[in-house]
């Protein structure tokens, strides 16, 4: 072998080993993909997250393990994937509070439009305003008065800093004049623990992490902040019912990778999540845990996600509202 063709054949394999697409010709190779989650397990996006995670495993023939990052309101897991190689086996589910929330009230040190492969959209729906069944809050405008006459009595829990709960919280914070304090949790779970623990009086929480235990009794529902009634819920009414016409903060969770995920993964990984997304067991589980489906191509996810960035800087700007 001459010279020349010895530095053909370096440059050949530096080329193979640097582009993505020809490293992984047979992805997904015999190798495990994590999947990062980034509340608590036990949460909205937890019990989103395992059975459609079965399914995408079942359908690409790739174990899928599940790796909890909470913090920060879910931005702390935003933070890994975005520093994560785009190989393919590192997928997060993410949602709209940490993704197109809180880079509006905060610097981050991701852009969800730059660092970021979208992949598949799962479902939206509202946060539940929820309380002890023993709770003087009888309702929304119950609530909001003692809130009003006691600010001190009544601070309000989140799964974390700027969420849709943490937002919408602030947006009727705005609305009706309450000063109560926001007390942010690294996590759905842990967040309902403490509610029906007593150390918190109300909690703005999703409805996929309450809804096992509004079903039992063991929490009340006020309201729900989306525009409509959840399908889930459909005897809780809407803040927009409540006296607050045309009331809307709602949470979208979906599927995203690191930036610049090759096509050879997306031709594998998109049509996984689509046929998943399609099959009735998702299907019936998205809207039992009181979302509706929501199916866009990763160019919609896309667009969606800028439009919102928009549209929540909007209101962040018009409800005054700042991280705590």
């Amino acid at each position: 072998m001459t010279v020349a063709t010895r530095i053909l054949a370096v440059s050949a394999l530096a080329v193979a080993v640097l582009t993505p697409g020809a490293a992984l010709a047979d992805y997904p190779a015999d190798k495990p993909i994590r999947l990062v989650i980034g509340y608590s397990a036990g949460g909205a996006a937890d019990q989103l997250a395992r059975p459609i995670a079965e399914k995408i495993s079942k359908i690409i023939g790739q174990s899928i393990v599940m790796e909890y990052r909470p913090g920060a309101g879910g931005a702390i897991a935003l933070e890994v994937v975005a520093r994560t190689p785009p190989d393919g086996y590192t997928l997060h589910l993410t949602d709209s509070g940490p993704a197109t929330i809180l880079p509006n009230l905060r610097k981050t040190s991701y852009d969800p439009l730059k660092d970021f492969t979208p992949i598949a959209m799962v479902g939206s729906g509202g946060t539940v305003i929820v309380a002890l069944p023993t709770s003087p809050a009888k309702d929304v405008k119950t609530f909001i008065e003692l809130a009003k006459k006691d600010p001190a009595a009544w601070s309000y829990g989140t799964s974390g800093i700027g969420g849709v709960g943490h937002l919408s919280a602030e947006q009727l914070k705005a609305v009706t004049g309450m000063t109560i304090t926001h007390v942010p949790y690294k996590g759905g779970a842990p967040a309902l623990v403490e509610l029906m623990g007593g150390h918190i009086p109300v909690l703005f929480s999703s409805l996929g992490s309450a809804s096992a235990h509004l079903d039992a009794g063991r929490v009340k529902g006020l309201a729900v902040t989306s525009i409509n009634r959840a399908k889930a819920l459909p005897d809780v009414p809407t803040l927009a019912e409540s006296g607050y016409p045309g009331f809307d903060a709602q949470i979208w969770f979906g599927f995203v990778g690191p930036a610049g995920l090759p096509d050879n993964v997306m031709k594998i990984l998109v049509p996984a999540f689509n046929k998943a997304m399609k099959d009735p067991d998702i299907v019936k589980l998205i809207e039992r845990e009181g979302y509706d489906p929501l199916n866009l191509t990763p160019a919609q996810m896309h667009d969606k996600i800028k439009s919102d960035l928009g549209q929540w800087a909007g209101v962040i700007k018009e409800a005054n509202v700042t991280v705590d």
